[in-house]
C-alpha cells in the first residue's frame, strides 16, 4: 500500500517518490487493496486510517512541505492512489486474493476501463479490453478456450444476446413471471437493508436489472456480471444509449464465472440472480460462492423457473421433467434445501405458476 511504503521510507523525499512512482507491470507499482476494506463506504472506515493514524498525518505533512515543487497533477495522482486503496473490491478468480489496482478510483465504466489489475499472489493481470473487465480464470489465455454446457453456451451466442431484451425475456410472462418492472420492485423490498452497499447482479445477461439497480441510486456500486461476452457487449451498448447514464454512474460490467466469483470473502452487500439458477451448471456450487462473497447480513435474491407449476397435472410431470432435463429446473423445497445447505438463512419465496422469487441472507 502507498501508506505502507511510507513506513519503510527513511526520509520525506523517498516517501514522496514512492507515492508518485509511475505504473510499471510489477507488484510494487500497484496499489494493494485490503480484503476487509468496504467498497465506497465512508472514508473513516478505511483500514489505512485506523491502522496507521500517525502515518496518515505524516503523509499530509510531507505533501504540505513539497507544495512548491510538486505540480497539481502529481497531487491529484497521489489522491487517486489513496482512494483506489479504499474502494477496491475485486479479487483474483484463481486464489481470491484482493487485486492490486492502478488507475482512477471508483466503480464506473470509465474508471474500470482506464485501470489495470494484478494479483500479487498469482502474478496474473486483468484489464478491460473489450468493453468489459474479464475476471475469469481463462482471461487472456492464447491456446485454451473453455466450453461450458449448452445451457451456458446458448447465451454466449450473438443472436440470443441480441434478442434477449427484444422479445426473448418478454415471453417469460407465459410461465408466470410478472414482468421486469414488478420483479424489480419485489427484489428491492428484499434489498432494503443492503441500500448504500455493493450489489452484484450475477448472470445479468444484457443488464436488464443491473441498469435498473444502478438507476435507482440506492447502491454505492452495481456490478453487472455474466459469463457471456456477447451479453456483456449488449449490456454496454444499452448503457451507452441510455441518456440517464454517464461515465460516473456507479456501474461496472464484468465477465466472470458464477462458480468462481472474483470478490474477496464477505465483501458484497447484495447479490441478485434474475432468471438464472436453472442455467447454472451447478446451482450448489454457485450458491455456495454467493454465500462466500456475501458479508454477514448480506442478502441474496433470485428468480427462476420451477420444474413444473403447482397446477401441472401429475400425469404430465414425468414427461415435462424428461423434456427439460438439460436445465436445472428445481422445485420450491429443493431451492430452499440448496440455500440452507450452503449456509444461508431466513429463506422465503413467492410462487406464481412456474415463477419463483426466493431470498435468503448470510448469518
Amino acid at each position: 500500500m502507498a501508506m505502507a511504503a511510507l513506513t519503510a521510507s527513511s526520509s520525506s523525499s523517498s516517501a514522496i517518490a514512492l507515492l508518485n512512482k509511475p505504473f510499471l507491470p510489477n507488484r510494487s507499482s500497484f496499489v494493494y487493496c485490503n480484503s476487509h476494506a468496504r467498497l465506497l463506504r465512508s472514508s473513516a472506515s478505511a483500514s489505512v486510517r485506523p491502522r496507521f493514524p500517525s502515518l496518515a498525518i505524516r503523509a499530509v505533512a510531507l505533501e504540505s512541505e513539497s507544495n512548491e515543487t510538486r505540480s497539481s497533477d502529481q497531487k491529484e495522482n497521489q489522491t487517486q492512489s489513496i482512494e483506489i486503496e479504499e474502494t477496491q473490491v475485486f479479487a483474483c478468480p484463481v486464489c481470491y486474493e484482493p487485486l492490486m489496482r492502478k488507475g482512477p478510483s471508483g466503480i464506473n465504466l470509465k474508471a474500470i476501463y482506464r485501470s489495470g489489475f494484478k494479483c500479487g499472489q498469482c502474478n496474473k493481470t486483468y484489464s478491460s479490453k473489450d468493453e468489459y473487465l474479464d475476471l475469469t480464470v481463462t482471461a487472456d489465455l492464447d491456446d485454451y478456450n473453455e466450453v461450458k454446457p449448452i445451457t451456458t453456451e446458448l447465451f454466449r451466442s450473438p443472436l440470443v444476446s441480441f434478442l434477449y431484451e427484444r422479445g426473448w425475456r418478454q415471453n417469460f410472462s407465459r410461465s408466470g413471471f410478472p414482468g421486469p418492472d414488478e420483479e424489480f420492485r419485489m427484489a428491492e423490498r428484499y434489498f432494503k437493508e443492503a441500500e448504500g452497499g455493493v450489489l452484484v447482479d450475477v448472470s445479468c445477461g444484457s443488464g436488464l436489472f443491473s441498469r435498473k439497480f444502478a438507476k435507482s441510486g440506492k447502491y454505492s456500486g452495481v456490478i453487472a456480471l455474466d459469463y457471456s461476452e456477447n451479453m456483456l457487449r449488449q449490456c454496454n451498448e444499452f448503457i451507452k444509449k441510455d441518456n440517464t447514464f454517464d461515465s460516473s454512474t456507479n456501474i461496472a460490467v464484468v465477465r466472470a464465472d458464477v462458480s468462481r466469483l472474483p470478490f474477496p470473502s464477505s465483501s458484497v452487500d447484495a447479490v441478485h440472480a434474475g432468471a438464472a439458477l436453472h442455467c447454472w451448471p451447478s446451482p450448489t456450487n454457485a450458491i455456495a460462492e454467493i454465500c462466500r462473497v456475501l458479508r454477514s447480513g448480506g442478502v441474496f435474491v433470485g428468480t427462476t423457473f420451477l420444474r413444473y407449476s403447482p397446477s401441472t397435472p401429475w400425469i404430465i410431470r414425468p414427461f415435462q421433467e424428461r423434456i427439460l432435463q438439460s436445465y436445472n429446473y428445481l422445485m420450491q423445497d429443493e431451492i430452499k434445501d440448496v440455500c440452507t445447505s450452503c449456509g444461508l438463512t431466513d429463506y422465503a419465496d413467492v410462487v406464481q405458476d412456474s415463477f419463483i422469487m426466493f431470498t435468503a441472507r448470510k448469518p
